[in-house]
């Protein structure tokens, strides 16, 4: 009898001894993972995160060419450029590294339409609009600003004062850009707005005397009429328009419809606008525009 005593006893106390080896069991009465080598193991967090296209990488999407000052020379990747530096800055308070970052190109129609991408985000000073957002999603603001009236100094309304003198123009517009529907509205001229494909083609036309006038970002006007001269030669800034930065609500980053990356992306943007960021990166590359004449 006493040796069967002992023999249970002894099995019980292997069993007890083999539980133990498998691991331990919190108060909870979930069993603990036992440790190993490397550490204990931990949940995805950071970048990893994310439901980015590829993983680990944030793929940025921007314009074909890309302008200054919102990029410089059209390399995007020198985080050169207002654009090109937010991007970069954004990555970085995302948890990405500079070499995490994939540029890659799109047209402005392209990017607005509806369907699946094949990027992360896509930056080119797309307005937020609410017909945009019924088929794309919007980030929070990452940069506001007023429209203003560009043509040449040999156009006979370069000398324009007020919007009642530049009704009689005939104005152009990039297809798809708030621009447009803002001319044809609060300038409301009496010609039809001309329509072009993009930013380029309009500036050209203008420069080719093709149309008088063009309404385009303040920042916009200024680079190309003081600061580079490639696309208007003998360009002026007529004047900014009193309100027209409510045209839009402004410029967001655009992603697919119901993206998982607009709330952290957004997160992200609030918070470089918080501690100082973006306001820096503004002066840095855009400049004080204050004084560009308002239009009455």
């Amino acid at each position: 009898m006493k040796r069967k005593v002992a023999l249970l006893l002894s099995l019980l106390l292997l069993t007890t001894l083999a539980l133990s080896a498998c691991g331990t069991t919190s108060d909870s009465g979930a069993t603990e993972a036992p440790a190993t080598a490397g550490g204990t193991e931990q949940t995805a967090t950071g970048t990893e995160a994310l439901q980015t296209i590829t993983a680990g990488k944030l793929t940025v999407a921007t314009g074909e060419p890309a302008w200054e000052p919102w990029v410089q020379d059209d390399d995007p990747a020198s985080g050169k450029g207002f654009e090109a530096a937010f991007a970069y800055a954004l990555a970085a308070k995302l948890g990405y590294a500079k070499d995490d970052v994939i540029w890659v190109r799109t047209g402005f129609e392209e990017a607005i339409q509806p369907g699946p991408k094949t990027w992360d985000f896509n930056l080119q000073q797309f307005s937020i609009t609410e017909e945009r957002k019924a088929v794309v999603d919007f980030t929070s603001l990452y940069y506001k600003e007023p429209l203003a009236v560009i043509t040449t100094a040999d156009n006979e309304f370069a000398g324009a004062t007020t919007i009642e003198e530049l009704k009689g123009a005939l104005f152009g517009a990039a297809s798809g850009d708030v621009a447009y529907e803002y001319t044809r509205t609060a300038v409301a001229p009496t010609q039809e707005v001309a329509l072009f494909n993009d930013l380029a083609a309009t500036l050209q036309a203008l420069n080719a005397g093709q149309i008088d006038a063009a309404i385009v970002g303040v920042t916009t006007a200024f680079y190309n009429v003081y600061i580079d001269d490639e696309q208007i030669q003998n360009g002026v800034i007529v004047g900014r328009l009193a309100g027209s930065e409510n045209a839009g609500e402004g410029y967001g980053l655009l992603l697919e419809k119901g993206s998982p990356l607009t709330a952290p992306l957004s997160e992200a943007i609030d918070a470089l606008a918080a501690d100082g960021t973006i306001d820096a990166l503004s002066v840095e590359w855009l400049g004080d525009y204050n004084d560009v004449p308002v239009l009455q």
